[in-house]
């Protein structure tokens, strides 16, 4: 089954500008109806979680919906589903309360390939215990993790694996199987970081080895936060510094605060609408998500070819450092000679946005070492098309030639 792409581009009004977003990795424009479910749950009736009058059934309402939502979406159970301000903030609290049963001789694994929210809250929970930090590292000319480091820096005194699902800077996909499996192997947990995998693959945390993965929405059309999940045993055995009066249920006991159930409500729907894509003759939320993916993902490796293709056009001018047999639909590209953000300057006074940075990824920019203070990200998000990749083609030969 193929994308009907016109049809499927009607649903966002930002596409209306005329401009074209390779911005995926840093956030997806949203479609209407995720617009009007989060309009819809804060205009109400909307008051605090109870079962007395209407406005308390929405509320509770919204937050179930959310949690069921998400465990379809990611095949994990609505009881183990966390909401977050953000992904970054899901790490920093889930580094704390982990890091309790840490100490000194215990040891903790990151990956120069992460984003640095999956770097650096560990590195500081592990200092703050006295614990030792080990690294994955990749190679820069291949992007692929270095496999034999994965052996040396999981040893028998792991506590803990993070590590990413798919590289925000380089699209790489780990084996997180393989590495998953290590881990298991000494009895640590592995804390994935799904934020970018989440926006081109179906996720299934359990054949992945996650016992924590996380992800944020608004990557995958949807509202601004985070989410993440876990099995609810394994959060159960997790004690969170909280308010004396708040409960101890899990998942609540990690989430601090009245919840914004309007934005809950806007993931719902997100997910809704992913689901309604492409569902073939799947029946379930779950199985049309699956089908849904399927259709998003041949759509989006078609463009990626196309991009990839037109980049070689371009020969010396232009370095792909996206190399990874397997890897999502983002490019990363510098100009020998030129700078990167005079590119990104050149595509947006042409409405072709296509950021130029380091992303956040801190570690894994250091490690490719490149003659530019900045590269060029090109990000595919599904309501991409071919007109679209032709302007920035276009616009990148334009910039290159001048």
């Amino acid at each position: 089954m193929n994308l009907d792409i016109a049809a499927f581009r009607a649903h966002f009004p930002a596409l209306l500008t005329g401009i074209a977003f390779f911005d995926g990795p840093g956030g997806t424009q949203a479609p209407a109806a995720v617009g009007a479910a989060m309009a819809g749950a804060i205009t109400g009736p909307l008051s605090n979680r109870g079962s007395g009058v209407l406005s308390e059934t929405n509320a509770d309402a919204a937050v179930g919906g959310f949690r069921q939502a998400m465990a379809d979406l990611l095949g994990a159970h609505p009881r183990g589903v966390v909401y977050g301000r953000s992904a970054t903030q899901l790490a920093y609290d889930f580094s704390r309360h982990l890091a309790k049963s840490w100490g000194p001789g215990d040891e903790v694994v990151v990956s120069r390939l992460d984003h640095d929210s999956n770097i650096r809250p560990w590195l500081q929970a592990a200092e703050a215990v006295g614990a030792t930090v080990r690294w994955i590292e990749f190679d820069p000319g291949t992007t692929e993790i270095d496999e034999a480091s994965v052996a040396a820096a999981i040893t028998g005194r792991t506590r803990l694996v993070a590590v990413t699902a798919a590289s925000n800077l380089l699209g790489t996909k780990p084996p997180l199987p393989r590495i998953a499996d290590a881990a298991h192997a000494v009895g640590a947990l592995v804390y994935v970081d799904g934020v970018h995998y989440t926006a081109h693959a179906a996720v299934d945390v359990q054949e992945l080895g996650a016992d924590f993965f996380a992800c944020s929405p608004y990557k995958f059309l949807g509202p601004h936060c985070g989410v993440l999940v876990a099995d609810p045993e394994l959060l159960g055995s997790l004690r969170p510094d909280k308010l004396l009066p708040s409960t101890n249920e899990v998942p609540e006991r990690f989430e601090f605060g009245t919840l914004p159930y309007e934005i809950m409500a806007g993931v719902t729907a997100t997910v809704d609408f992913l689901a309604a894509i492409a569902p073939g003759t799947a029946t379930g939320r779950r199985a049309r998500l699956l089908a849904s993916a399927q259709v998003l993902d041949a759509h989006e490796l078609t463009l990626r070819h196309r991009l990839e293709a037109g980049l070689a056009e371009l020969g010396e001018a232009v370095t792909l450092h996206s190399r990874a047999r397997e890897r999502t639909p983002t490019l990363l590209v510098t100009f020998p000679g030129r700078s990167s953000a005079d590119a990104y300057r050149y595509l947006a006074d042409r409405d072709v946005l296509a950021p130029a940075g380091s992303f956040y990824a801190y570690e894994a920019f250091c490690r490719l070492d490149l003659e530019d203070s900045a590269a060029l990200r090109i990000g595919v998000a599904p309501y991409n098309d071919d007109d679209d990749v032709d302007r920035l083609l276009a616009g990148l030969g334009a910039f290159v030639a001048q």
